[in-house]
């Protein structure tokens, strides 16, 4: 029986001392993630949430350019925190786009860039294919952020056309309050 007891202590003693080896996985010096931490990252701050008059300015300077072009879009503009202040419908614009625009402008707000940021690193490869799973983001261009005096006020996301068309599109818009 000790002989038995022995036993089991060992295979248990080895088990747990096998489990942190496994738990420290050495840097891969070609993922750009693995590279020094830096020792603070400057968020924006973001300002008093965009008011509708506001938001209705950005919508119209983004419908302007989208008819400048005949391109049917959805624009859609939110407060810092991502939730919908305006939103607007062109004529012939495809239904998906409703929630598409919503979405790219939730996201370029709540994570404080452009969607554009987030296409450019998925298409790097396989060390960013991780961003698709982050919550509530879009990784397609249209979504951007609008600063006022240096703070995030909230982003205007804008669909119905190809990703170039959106993003210009929508940074129409942004330039609306610059």
């Amino acid at each position: 029986m000790r002989r038995l007891t022995m036993m089991a202590g060992a295979v248990g003693a080895a088990l747990l001392l096998s489990t942190v080896a496994f738990a420290q996985v050495p840097p891969d010096p070609n993922n750009p993630n693995d590279g020094p931490v830096p020792d603070k990252y400057n968020y924006m701050q973001r300002g008093e949430p965009i008011k509708v008059e506001a938001a209705k300015k950005v919508a119209a300077a983004a419908v302007a350019e989208a008819n400048k072009h005949g391109w049917p879009m959805c624009i859609s503009v939110v407060d810092p925190h991502g939730e919908l202040v305006y939103f607007e419908r062109m004529d012939d614009c495809q239904y998906a786009s409703i929630a598409i625009s919503q979405h790219k402008a939730r996201t370029a707000a709540r994570y404080q860039r452009p969607t554009l940021v987030f296409e450019r690193l998925l298409a790097k490869g396989a060390y960013f294919s991780y961003l698709p799973t982050l919550d509530d983001v879009i990784v397609s261009r249209g979504g951007n952020p609008i600063v006022v005096g240096g703070k995030i006020v909230g982003a205007v996301g804008v669909s119905g056309g190809t990703g170039s068309q959106d993003d210009a599109t929508s940074q129409a818009g942004v330039a609306a309050l610059k």
